[in-house]
């Protein structure tokens, strides 16, 4: 488990507390400003769960506005016979006495100002930034591989899916998942580098095998792709503090000349050297200014997609694809909302397709992350800048948006099922069948839970 530098927990810390209580008040707000607009009394609404740490009551129903000290979640209470007496004057703004399509309404109302968030945020950064999407050029080809046999080669242009159109690296990896998770073939559209337009299908015929493709960054190494990458000198860039690089004496600016007197041309063959030595101790030469030396490190073995690699800890100098490779498109403001609109569709309707994938075993539990899987993702997007994080929280939004709709008694989307049923039977749900359903909601709740914990603790550990 790699060293984790205290300034790096304190960023990943805040990020996580700022994401979760940011996402969790735009889901309550939902709630609460639909609740009002109809007319049901608010008595709390909360941010966190436990102990209040600052609690303010205003307006004219006094409602208790609290930041509690869990800030994993949050909750509006309103005003409820099943909970305890409610005066006579308030009978009607009780919830139970509230029209069943205003209490859908509301329930619906938490799910969707996330959506409507992840929207807004998508539609300023397409405004402020445009879109700018890379190229599906791919890189190196391994021949024997599921791309390579299906005559995929270097400098082709993916340009589309099963007949889906493609634009951009990210398209390829959505796709392919896509596919992949779906059991259909797989027919992709290329480009030659000489212009000429093919086609070329994965033959992927194992099921287990393409569950395995669905387990966390297995799809693209898994099929043998790679996309293109421009030269990168053997420079080192980033040296990890306390890494077998750095124990050695090794330090950013190094000029790597050999490997076991193997020379070394490019940032890519000293990565294939060394991973190619787990566990032994490698000669580097190397150049600093203007003086030459050697030194031998010890590479650590780590295990890599089930295969032992070795690594000393060090990462590529920055290095900007080339203008070619890159698509920018200026968006207006209308032109903006309406891209944002489809990327949250896009994004929403896939997170339901592979989350039923999942249920029904054709994508991996791997893929449930837990709260600190989330906190790390949120240190490492706030680490590379305001637009990598604004893209996390628009990914999380949509995500809670999309869970709190699944028919799960303890969720909006099972209360909305309630309340529908009590709709069109015309009669309240029976307690004992409520509290039952209650109690069946929380104990799966729990199961993802806990699921979503041990992955987090294995990616930590492996």
């Amino acid at each position: 488990m790699p060293a984790i530098h205290p300034l790096g927990l304190l960023v990943t810390v805040v990020a996580f507390v700022v994401a979760i209580c940011l996402l969790v008040t735009v889901h309550e707000f939902g709630h609460y400003w639909v609740a009002r607009r109809l007319g049901f009394k608010v008595l709390r609404f909360s941010v966190g769960f436990g102990k209040a740490l600052w609690t303010h009551v205003a307006g004219p129903d006094r409602t208790e506005y609290v930041i509690a000290a869990v800030p994993l979640g949050g909750y509006v209470k309103m005003l409820d016979e099943r909970e305890g007496p409610v005066a006579p004057e308030d009978l009607a703004r009780s919830f139970t006495r509230r029209p069943h399509w205003q209490r859908i309404t509301v329930l619906l109302a938490g799910p969707a100002f996330n959506i409507l968030f992840a929207v807004l945020l998508l539609t300023g950064m397409f405004m402020v930034s445009g879109i700018t999407l890379v190229r599906p050029l791919l890189g190196n080809i391994e021949p024997d591989s599921v791309a390579g046999r299906a005559g995929l080669a270097t400098e082709d242009e993916v340009t589309a899916i099963n007949a889906r159109p493609v634009s951009s690296q990210r398209d390829i990896v959505l796709d392919l998942l896509d596919a992949v998770s779906s059991r259909v073939p797989i027919t992709l559209s290329v480009r030659g580098a000489d212009g000429s337009a093919r086609t070329a299908t994965l033959n992927i015929p194992d099921a287990a095998e393409r569950l395995r493709l669905t387990e966390p960054a297995a799809l693209i190494s898994g099929l043998g792709l790679r996309f293109y990458e421009p030269p990168v000198p053997a420079v080192l860039g980033m040296v990890e503090p306390n890494g077998p690089a750095a124990r050695a004496g090794l330090q950013s600016g190094d000029q790597i000349l050999s490997v076991n007197g193997e020379p070394v041309h490019d940032f890519r063959e000293l990565q294939a050297r060394v991973q190619s030595h787990p566990g032994e101790g490698i000669l580097i030469r190397y150049r600093r200014g203007q003086t030459e030396s050697g030194v031998r490190v010890p590479t650590l073995a780590e295990t890599v997609n089930g295969k032992s690699v070795g690594r000393i800890h060090v990462s590529p100098p920055p290095t900007p694809l080339p203008e070619s490779m890159l698509r920018h498109t200026s968006l207006s403001l209308p032109a903006a909302f309406v891209r944002a609109n489809v990327e949250a569709w896009d994004m929403t309707t896939l997170q339901a397709r592979l989350f039923w994938r999942m249920v029904i075993g054709q994508v991996s539990i791997k893929n449930l992350s837990g709260p600190l899987s989330i906190a790390q993702y949120a240190g490492d997007s706030a680490a590379l800048g305001v637009s990598s994080f604004l893209s996390f929280l628009v990914i999380v939004s949509l995500a809670l948006g999309f869970m709190n709709l699944l028919p799960i008694p303890i969720l909006d989307g099972g209360q909305i099922v309630f309340q529908t049923i009590e709709w069109l039977k015309g009669s309240p749900l029976s307690e004992r069948f409520q509290t039952i359903s209650q109690q069946l909601g929380v104990a799966l709740l729990v199961l993802l839970m806990g699921v979503a914990l041990f992955n987090d603790l294995a990616r930590q550990l492996g």
